[in-house]
């Protein structure tokens, strides 16, 4: 009888999972299978796999390239830059205020700024998103210098709303580090950046792995912000901002959107694929020490 229960439990676990992955992976199979079709197969017959080609693909990623108003190659050059700064400045500073905090749990301010870092993680986006567009055009103003429709300034962005997870998940981590690795280090005459920089931020490669590759998916496929402090019609876009190019008032090109998607998303699923056991490992050991 408990082998039977046992055998009764493990399929109903692997029928509700099935049922879970297709339900997450069904976009994702629009978005490709529709890639390899002409705009009337895609309207006739989204699901199916009638009308795709690997040709038509092919025609489909020429079409999504050389339009000037997608304008593929600077996108892409918006995107992998706003990400890569992005991720540079919340791991190097999100270690540090880590550092800082872990090696004074015991002081009321460090527990206050840290409980701070939490309470950010639960606010959502839309809450704040109107007086973030006021505050970073207010602040271009005082200081002389444009935040809005700018990399930098969206880099900035990135970093404020980035940095909340990433020290949650870097101060855990770091509380598992012997604080003896320190303190020989200050005895040998190692200053606290050198401390930092040397025998810390190594020990971090792992947890840091992991934080970038998830910040990178997210500051990757992000719309929303870009779209907001960047704005459709801008000077720079990110490759999901760009793919409104192919969306008019009273048509869409179907099968240059998706072929835009399928190109905006591929470097991601790459990433991902290559990091998810750095990701899964990172998160139980920043999460658990």
């Amino acid at each position: 009888m408990v082998g039977q229960e046992r055998r009764t439990r493990s399929y109903i676990l692997t029928a509700v999972g099935i049922v879970i992955a297709a339900y997450v992976l069904f976009p994702f199979y629009l978005v490709v299978m529709n890639s390899f079709k002409v705009q009337a197969d895609i309207v006739t017959s989204p699901i199916s796999v009638k009308g795709a080609s690997f040709g038509q693909l092919i025609t489909n990623l020429g079409a999504v390239i050389n339009n000037s108003n997608f304008n593929f190659w600077r996108a892409l050059f918006s995107s992998v830059v706003i990400t890569v700064i992005s991720l540079v400045l919340l791991a190097l500073f999100g270690a540090m205020a880590g550092w800082v905090i872990s090696r004074n749990n015991k002081k009321k301010w460090a527990t206050a700024i840290y409980m701070i870092f939490i309470a950010s993680m639960i606010i959502p986006f839309q809450v704040v998103m109107l007086p973030l567009v006021s505050t970073f055009r207010d602040a271009g103003n005082f200081v002389g210098v444009p935040m809005l429709s700018t990399i930098p300034g969206i880099i900035f962005a990135y970093c404020g709303f980035g940095g909340a997870m990433t020290v949650f998940i870097l101060t855990g981590f770091i509380k598992g580090v012997p604080y003896d690795l320190e303190e020989a280090a200050s005895i040998d005459g190692c200053t606290p950046e050198g401390t930092f920089f040397r025998i810390i931020l190594p020990l971090l490669a792992p947890v840091v792995t992991t934080v970038t590759i998830l910040n990178g998916m997210w500051i990757w496929n992000d719309y929303l912000l870009p779209s907001m402090l960047l704005g459709l019609n801008g000077k720079y876009k990110t490759l999901p901002v760009a793919v409104q190019a192919f969306v008019g008032s009273y048509v869409k090109q179907w099968d240059l959107i998706l072929t835009a998607a399928l190109l905006a998303i591929v470097p991601m699923i790459i990433i991902f694929l290559i990091g998810q056991k750095q990701i899964m490992g990172g998160m139980v050991d920043g999460a658990v020490k």
